[in-house]
């Protein structure tokens, strides 16, 4: 079992930036891939980015390359989401989530078995 905690969330404006938290707790925290979530009011959740076990390989979603930027510290046990020239677009709740895997999967969330309650961001325009 794996616990998840985001913090960081915030209200700032666009072009502004904001580096997200994800603590863990239980399991290995090494064990697993992370990915990062968002979910933005009457749309669906969506993939952001990941990072593999080791923290060498990342992956991101066309609309966040470039701005945003996905990191780990195995030995504190937590993953980093910072966000940089932020959209108001990018206003959502942001969740960090484990994938028991050596990459996370960019696709299918069904792969990541425990997720963290989300973090609410708000840019304004």
């Amino acid at each position: 079992q794996v616990q998840l905690v985001e913090s960081g969330g915030g209200l700032v404006q666009a072009g502004d930036s904001l580096r997200l938290s994800c603590a863990a707790s239980g399991r290995t925290f090494s064990n697993y891939a992370m990915g990062w979530f968002r979910q933005a009011p009457g749309k669906e959740r969506e993939f952001v980015g990941g990072i593999s076990r080791s923290g060498s390989k990342t992956y991101y979603v066309e609309s966040v390359k470039g701005r945003f930027t996905i990191s780990r510290d195995n030995a504190k046990n937590t993953v980093y989401l910072q966000m940089n020239a932020m959209k108001p677009e990018d206003t959502a709740v942001y969740y960090c989530a484990a994938d028991p895997a050596l990459n996370p999967n960019t696709i299918r969330m069904g792969g990541y078995d425990y997720w963290g309650q989300g973090t609410q961001v708000t840019v304004s325009s």
